[in-house]
């Protein structure tokens, strides 16, 4: 949106807007990326200051959930696992899918939550919920450490899917960013928008195959299925870390179209309407 030009007389320099559209500034956020860092490392240090286990409150949410979900919905409602172990089977969607929730609405509440930095200085927009999204790669990290025991103690090994492992980590870190874009903007002005977050991710886990095998959903609604791009997230996960059930590839293919037509509108319109952040946080 800005463009910081040089002057050949002057040590001084002007911040001007960019022109056309949208422009999403990659030379600026190369040029910012030690905040991203300082950003990053602030929210670490905050989320697990003064907590008695740390790290642990990351381990904490997947793993009541998945022994909850076993309870309910393998002993009781018999939910189909696709041949894999219930807790397992759970265990390796809630881990993306709380990648997803966490990035979601912690990069709901970045801009707002960065007001006083964002009337102080220019620098991109964008670093802020680009960095609320990708510290939680952290808690993820410290997840996938549980979910690798898991398959230890039912003795299954990796194959060579593993390798698709980081395509759709990164899949749900686009789609909570892609999705974030459009919420952080809109609670700047609407701040109200921050309190839907927490009961839209909890209706979208049920409409995700987090619970239970996308192989449910009949064939001829797959295509639709496939238009929540975390369906072929988690689906996708669960084929690259466990190796079996290989999910739908077109369901996949749309998911990740969905993703890309989100991320793009997302920049775009973070980038059009950052303008007016100072000015009503």
């Amino acid at each position: 949106m800005h463009n910081v030009l040089p002057q050949s007389h002057s040590s001084s320099i002007v911040i001007e807007p960019s022109k056309g559209y949208v422009q999403v500034g990659w030379g600026e956020l190369w040029a910012a990326r030690e905040l991203f860092y300082f950003l990053a490392w602030r929210d670490l240090k905050t989320r697990y200051a003064q907590t008695a286990i740390g790290a642990g409150w990351a381990l904490m949410q997947p793993l009541l959930s998945t022994l909850i979900f076993t309870l309910v919905f393998s002993y009781l409602a018999k939910v189909p696992s696709d041949g894999l172990p219930y807790p397992l089977f759970a265990f390796a969607a809630i881990l993306p899918w709380s990648l997803f929730a966490r990035s979601l609405e912690r990069s709901t509440l970045s801009v707002v939550t960065e007001g006083g930095l964002i009337k102080k200085v220019y620098f991109p927009r964008l670093i802020i919920p680009i960095s609320a999204t990708f510290i939680n790669l952290v808690d993820f990290a410290v997840g996938l450490l549980i979910l690798i025991g898991m398959m230890l103690w039912y003795q299954i090994v990796p194959q060579w899917t593993l390798v698709f492992l980081p395509l759709f980590v990164g899949v749900a870190l686009a789609t909570a960013l892609s999705v974030s874009l459009w919420l952080s903007a809109l609670n700047v002005k609407y701040r109200d928008v921050a309190s839907v977050v927490p009961l839209m991710t909890q209706l979208w886990m049920f409409a995700s195959p987090v619970l239970y095998p996308a192989s449910l959903v009949p064939e001829s609604f797959r295509f639709y299925y496939g238009l929540n791009p975390m369906a072929g997230v988690i689906e996708g996960f669960r084929w690259a870390v466990l190796g079996k059930s290989a999910p739908d590839w077109g369901m996949v293919a749309v998911s990740l179209v969905v993703v890309a037509l989100m991320l793009v509108g997302g920049v775009m319109f973070f980038r059009r309407v950052e303008r007016t952040f100072a000015d009503l946080i």
